[in-house]
């Protein structure tokens, strides 16, 4: 399922966004463009800077943004040893390890190389999980890591939970 971009018309990108609850996104996740500024950053280093962003969107998740290959140092990224998951929408996922120097984030980033049809759009682009990283942002604001490491969701202050990820959460 693909939505169109939000904000509709000529709404600025730095303008707040109105409030979203992760119970009103669809599960087969949605795809949805965001032209807002995306930034990683890790070990002093910005690892991802990107206003070409995908989110995917999922009912009880908060977004997970992705970032094109062209805006991320992928000079950065190394293949993780501990290699692939499948999810039942998008495929198999590949796992990076995000290192500047001598510092290591094991699995602090995924990508879907060769993801379902419906899901296209995402192929080689790059996912992090927020708890890993220094910092990420959008549009400025630092986002909030989803609780536990299976989602990777990005909480901003538009998305409203409660998310799924936490202790006990798992079988909703």
């Amino acid at each position: 399922m693909y939505l169109d971009p939000l904000p509709e018309g000529p709404t600025p990108r730095s303008a707040p966004r109105p409030p979203e609850s992760v119970w009103d996104y669809p599960r087969p996740p949605a795809v949805r463009e965001d032209d807002r500024h995306v930034r990683v950053e890790c070990a002093g280093q910005v690892v991802a800077d990107t206003r070409r962003a995908v989110q995917v969107l999922e009912t009880s998740h908060p977004p997970v943004f992705y970032i094109p290959p062209a805006d991320v140092r992928t000079e950065l990224l190394i293949p993780s040893v501990s290699g692939r998951t499948w999810c039942e929408w998008k495929g198999a996922a590949r796992y990076w390890d995000v290192t500047v120097g001598e510092e290591v984030r094991a699995r602090a980033a995924w990508s879907y190389p060769r993801p379902e049809p419906e899901y296209a759009i995402l192929t080689d682009f790059l996912a992090f999980y927020p708890s890993r990283m220094d910092r990420c942002t959008v549009a400025g604001e630092v986002v909030t890591a989803q609780e536990g490491d299976f989602y990777g969701g990005w909480i901003t202050s538009e998305v409203r939970g409660p998310f799924k990820g936490g202790p006990g959460t798992l079988m909703w």
